[in-house]
This record gives C-alpha cells, sequence and structure tokens, in this order.
C-alpha cells in the first residue's frame, strides 16, 4: 500500500535512464513504484547497462520497449532523442556512474541515454552510483557540482556499504528513497504555480543598430540574465513573452520569444505586448542612441575619419513606466560608478516598482558571465545578495516580484 500513497506520481510521464553499474538491479525496484504510483514509465539504457540487467526485465516492468541505441538495425525504427525528452515530465538517471555524470557536465552526447538528456526540457534528476573514492574524488565533485548548478536534482545516498566491501559514500540511494524526493519535487513544482494567470514580458540581449547593410553597433548583453528570469517565470507558471535581441540562447521551455533586432523594434514589441501584461522585467540592454542615416550599400574606407549623427532611441522602460498603471515594472541598472545613487535615480526616472542594481566593478557580475551579483532595490529598501549562478538570481527576481503583486 506505501507504493500507491505517492499521489503525485499519479499520471505523470517518467523517463527512466539506467547505465552500467551494479547499483542497476535498483531500477527495477524504483521502475516498478513508479508503476504502482500511477506513472508511466519508459526506459533508456547505455549498452553497458545491459551487462547488469536486461532489457527483458526492463520492459516486462515498465509495460514499454526499451531504447538503447539510436534505432533498431532489424527494423531502422529510429529512437528520438527529442521526442523522448518532450514526452517527460521528469528524467531521472539511475545509477548513474562517475563516467555518465562526467559527460553530462561536458555536454558529451555519444549515446542514447546522453543525447536525451541534452535535449530534455523537463526537470532532470540524478542517483549517483559508484565506489567511495571514485565518488569522492575532485572530479566527480566538480561534475557533480556544475550539473546542481544547472539545475539538476542530485539524489545522493547516505554512507553505507558498497559492492567493492569498502564502506563510504557512492552507493545508490534506496528506491523508495528516491520514489519519495520524486514525489516531493513535484508536488514542489505544483506548489510553484505561484504566478498562473499571470502573463509577463521581460526583455533581453542587446539590441543591434545597422550603420550599412553589414555593420552595426551593439553592446556585449548574451541574454543570460534575462532568459534566467523568462525561464523563472514560466515555470511559475506565468504565461511568459520573452522580447529579445540577438543571442545564440534558445527559448526557455514554457516561453513566447519574439525576436527583433533594433531598440525600435523591441519598444515596439514590448508596447504591444504590454497592453494586456500584467507586468514587465526590462532586463535588455538598449541602445540609447542609432545611426541618424543608414547607409543602403556598404560604407568604403576613404580617405580621413568617418564621422557619424546618432539620434536618440525611445527609452522602452520609461514609456512602460507612464503607462504601468498598478501593473509591476522592474528593470536593471549596470552601473560602474555611483552605483546605489544612479539605480536609485533610475528607479524614480522609469517609475520602476524595483530595480536590480548589478556594478561593473564586481567580479563574475554583468554581460557574459553565468554568475550575477546584484543588489534589488524598491522604494524602502535595499537587498544585497552574494554572486551566485544567474538562475538563482532570477528566482531571487521573481520571488521579489511576488512579493509585490500579492
Amino acid at each position: 500500500m506505501r507504493e500507491r500513497q505517492n499521489v503525485q506520481l499519479e499520471g505523470k510521464h517518467i523517463l527512466l535512464g539506467i547505465t552500467g553499474s551494479i547499483a542497476a538491479y535498483k531500477a527495477a525496484v524504483l521502475c516498478r513504484m513508479f508503476k504502482s504510483a500511477g506513472a508511466e514509465v519508459k526506459v533508456l539504457m547505455t549498452p553497458a547497462a545491459k551487462a547488469f540487467i536486461t532489457p527483458l526485465t526492463m520492459a516486462t516492468l515498465s509495460k514499454n520497449p526499451i531504447a538503447v541505441e539510436f534505432y533498431n538495425p532489424e527494423n531502422g525504427d529510429w529512437h528520438s532523442h527529442i521526442s523522448l525528452g518532450e514526452w517527460a515530465d521528469l528524467y531521472i538517471i539511475a545509477p548513474a556512474t562517475a563516467n555518465t555524470l562526467a559527460k553530462m557536465a561536458a555536454g558529451i552526447a555519444d549515446n542514447l541515454l546522453l543525447t536525451t538528456y541534452l535535449s530534455a526540457r523537463c526537470p532532470v534528476a540524478v542517483a549517483p552510483a559508484m565506489d567511495c573514492d571514485m565518488f569522492a574524488h575532485t572530479a566527480t565533485q566538480a561534475n557533480i557540482a556544475t550539473l546542481k548548478e544547472r539545475g539538476v536534482l542530485i539524489l545522493e545516498s547516505p554512507e553505507g556499504e558498497l559492492a567493492s566491501g569498502l564502506h563510504g559514500k557512492g552507493r545508490m540511494a534506496e528506491p523508495e528513497a528516491i520514489a519519495a524526493a520524486v514525489g516531493e519535487m513535484f508536488a514542489a513544482a505544483e506548489k510553484k504555480k505561484s504566478l498562473q494567470g499571470k502573463h509577463f514580458i521581460v526583455t533581453a540581449g542587446a539590441t543591434c543598430e545597422a550603420i550599412d547593410p553589414v555593420r552595426f553597433i551593439t553592446n556585449g548583453s548574451t541574454g543570460k540574465m534575462g532568459y534566467a528570469i523568462a525561464e523563472e517565470l514560466a515555470a511559475r507558471g506565468a504565461r511568459t513573452t520573452l522580447i529579445s535581441g540577438p543571442t545564440a540562447l534558445a527559448a526557455p521551455c514554457g516561453t513566447q520569444r519574439i525576436d527583433v533586432m533594433s531598440a525600435e523594434e523591441m519598444y515596439r514589441a514590448s508596447i504591444e505586448a504590454f497592453a494586456d501584461a500584467d507586468g514587465a522585467v526590462m532586463c535588455a540592454a538598449v541602445a540609447d542612441y542609432t545611426p541618424a542615416e543608414v547607409s543602403p550599400v556598404k560604407i568604403k574606407k576613404g580617405e580621413g575619419d568617418l564621422v557619424m549623427r546618432f539620434t536618440r532611441t525611445h527609452d522602452i522602460a520609461a514609456e512602460l513606466g507612464k503607462i504601468k498603471g498598478g501593473r509591476l515594472l522592474a528593470g536593471f541598472a549596470l552601473e560602474s560608478d555611483n552605483e546605489t545613487a544612479n539605480a536609485e535615480k533610475k528607479l524614480h526616472s522609469k517609475n520602476f516598482d524595483f530595480i536590480v542594481l548589478n556594478s561593473l566593478r564586481d567580479a563574475g557580475a554583468g554581460f557574459g558571465h553565468d554568475t550575477n551579483k546584484i543588489t534589488i532595490i524598491d522604494r524602502s529598501s535595499h537587498e544585497e545578495l552574494p554572486l551566485m549562478s544567474k538562475r538563482n538570481a532570477a528566482a531571487a527576481i521573481v520571488d521579489k516580484i511576488e512579493q509585490l503583486i500579492k
């Protein structure tokens, strides 16, 4: 009866990955528990995993065919890692060997299990399984830390007896503990839908102001911070419109991305999207000036200097601040001097509800980094946060949004 009490798993799609570890036998028990709790389970195995548990066993327990290779050599049926990742509500790799963890951290995709990990849009969890010395090695711990930083749920077990006869950390967590943790994860995810029914827009990345058909003026914004905020808003149930300048980033799951190039295009898209929005986060690094004239042909190198005239672009944040009414408006200030004073001035001039301050003098903050050091400033308080991942900074920013819209 205990297995059936995990109601959070009812109807969930769980993709179970199995790698080459003696702990693979626990995957059979875990699969059975997921099925008994009402989840649908599909199983991926690495070729090495077949030495420890048979595909027939897992197919019987999961009630689904097992995928090991990219295609079936007998009939050519293709196993799409894209489709598998889209199908799943959770991708859990249990057991996860040191080799697999290292490849996940490095982005190596040399088997179906790993390519599915790289394309999965759902939450990912791993249950490490290896000898205690391998687990304690600095390389393994660095790989686990990297995956954790990227949002992978690490299901570690307490110390215990290992297959080698040694005693220590590294054994795979017990199936009961894993199933309970997965249930808690789904329950927490449901509670996080705190912004359900709300619509937010997020601007992200840099704008590009054309000089001629092949040249433009831009800045170093990669869009990482704005994309992290959009992802967090969507994860909490908000309908999220991401208005993005050119970037190499993929649109976060659950967001609607509108691609723009210039400040003028971002202005028009923002005004239109804000019409039915409950709030906006202005994270994009928008050009303040744009060339007054754009040459229809490539400008050739000539004698002497090239002099260009620039005109002001629309102040998108200020325009939204004029029409926001009771809606929420947040912005960013990337400063190099008089940081707090400049941010507070911007807070009032743009009619922001709060502003997020970055300082160029803080190592690891600002453009291009995966980390950020922010101070959240509203009209009555300052909250200075330590250096953290942009994912965690985004969570803190969205926490602030939730506080203000209640």
